[in-house]
């Protein structure tokens, strides 16, 4: 299946206007992206059951004092995979995504924490399963890996929601790397966006079921539904969540709205995650602008 006219719509419409308000603010722009390092960082750990909380990563990420219980490899995947998210912000306008991109990331990613593994595919007698999904054997993944991105890169007629799910799942699927698939895959999930001129968005820990269930269902049916509903999901988060700032908007958590409105705040919480109203979550809570 491929997203719905309704979906499609109402990103047109909020990247309209974000493209409009966004003239003249980069700065603000620039300072809403740095806050959301340590948030994204810390949910595609988790998503990969890392132990680290928010409050662990932001304070890894400020070369803070953290308790001695904290493990030095998770201390190197917090600033690693920040550096990383850190430098496709620029490099994601120079190029399309290509093989030695995501070798390099990859090299980033896992350095200093496993060298014999990092900025590289995996190798002869490197077999990975994800569940009961076993990847394909290491000497086939230099030619899958290759015609994901020729497909990526040449269908332009179809949207890029799609593609974009389509590649995630098919990189996920490839498994190419002994580790790190899954937190490179969402890195290029946001340099692919960045490229479209796109905000990052956030996959959550919160909601890894319906990621997970996103490539169960692509696996057993070959349908990426679930996959760009979790892509389009976030993305007009993130265009709602910039939208509130660009406008100069007093910002309120979602539960005082609900007082104000005098709605029950379970309906609002609801609508916020099918973003059928403009809400947005930082640091985990959800938040509205507070219309005048």
């Amino acid at each position: 299946m491929a997203t719905t006219n309704p979906i499609k719509n109402t990103i047109k419409k909020l990247k309209q206007e974000y493209d409009n308000l966004k003239i003249g603010k980069e700065s603000l722009l620039q300072i809403i992206e740095e806050a959301e390092i340590p948030e994204m960082v810390y949910n595609s750990n988790a998503i990969e059951n890392s132990t680290l909380t928010l409050k662990e990563t932001e304070k890894i990420l400020l070369e803070m004092e953290v308790s001695k219980d904290v493990s030095l490899r998770e201390v190197f995947e917090a600033k690693n995979l920040a550096r990383v998210i850190e430098y496709i912000r620029s490099k994601s306008q120079e190029n399309e995504i290509t093989k030695e991109t995501i070798l390099l990331l990859h090299q980033m990613l896992i350095g200093n924490i496993n060298d014999n593994f990092a900025g590289r595919f995996r190798a002869k007698n490197e077999y990975v399963r994800v569940d009961a999904h076993i990847a394909p054997s290491p000497e086939t993944i230099e030619k899958l890996i290759g015609e994901i991105i020729s497909e990526y890169t040449s269908n332009h007629d179809k949207y890029f929601i799609d593609r974009i799910a389509k590649f995630h799942l098919d990189f996920e699927n490839i498994h190419p790397f002994v580790d790190g698939n899954g937190r490179i895959g969402r890195v290029i999930i946001n340099f692919q966006l960045q490229r479209l001129g796109f905000p990052n968005i956030i996959i959550r820990n919160t909601g890894k079921q319906n990621y997970y269930d996103g490539f169960k269902d692509y696996r057993d049916t070959e349908n990426s539904n679930l996959m760009e509903k979790v892509i389009s999901l976030a993305l007009t988060e993130s265009l709602n969540k910039r939208l509130a700032y660009l406008k100069n908007k007093t910002i309120i958590n979602l539960t005082d709205y609900a007082k104000i409105l005098e709605k029950p705040a379970p309906i609002l919480l609801n609508a916020a995650k099918r973003q059928t109203i403009p809400a947005f979550r930082e640091k985990g809570i959800w938040k509205i602008a507070q219309e005048s």
